[in-house]
């Protein structure tokens, strides 16, 4: 979970095409181990592997923020927080949603429950990491690329560049939850053939 977060965390400071960080690629393996572990171990272990990788995630993000790369560190802070706070936030709402929904047809809970949880993610990750009206948070770290006035996704109202950058990483995240159903429902089967 750590080195997922992590990787993301390195990851989403570039780009893949126009719209896109390669962040968008990695991130939602997270909710893929979160659904498992609740499928298989229950809610509380489920809780426990997300304040784990919480806080070892936050860890490596902080050591990520003092390493140098050719830009920068590796991570900023604001990148650090908000990967943070969305990771905890859309992670226990992930748990919590799959709780509720458990009992349901076995595709219900790990959808819906990575839906609500990545929606709320890109919106935390995204506006604390990027807005400029959070620019306090970092005032050292010049944003004012994401805040570029552009079409939305190149066609859509003016809007900030990383508003387009969030809603990419956000349509990414619900057709990869989609995806997701098919090794979530192996591996479940793989780990508890009688929950399956």
């Amino acid at each position: 979970m750590a080195a997922v977060v992590v990787a993301s965390n390195i990851l989403v400071q570039f780009l893949f095409g126009q719209w896109l960080t390669w962040g968008a690629f990695t991130y939602p393996i997270a909710f893929l181990v979160t659904d498992v572990m609740n499928r298989v171990y229950g809610a509380g272990p489920a809780r426990r592997v997300v304040f784990i990788g919480f806080v070892v995630g936050v860890i490596c993000s902080l050591i990520g923020t003092q390493i140098m790369g050719e830009f920068g560190p590796l991570v900023t802070w604001r990148i650090a927080l908000g990967s943070g706070l969305a990771f905890l936030v859309a992670q226990m709402m992930d748990v919590a949603i799959f709780d509720r929904l458990r009992s349901g047809r076995w595709w219900r809970a790990p959808l819906a429950s990575t839906l609500v949880g990545s929606t709320l993610d890109t919106a935390i990750f995204f506006t604390v990491a990027f807005s400029g009206a959070l620019v306090f948070l970092e005032p050292a770290n010049d944003v004012s690329w994401a805040g570029e006035a552009l079409p939305l996704l190149g066609v859509g109202p003016v809007v900030p560049l990383w508003v387009s950058l969030a809603v990419a990483d956000w349509m990414v995240k619900l057709s990869l939850a989609i995806l997701a159903l098919l090794p979530f429902r192996a591996i479940v089967a793989k780990l508890s053939p009688q929950v399956a």
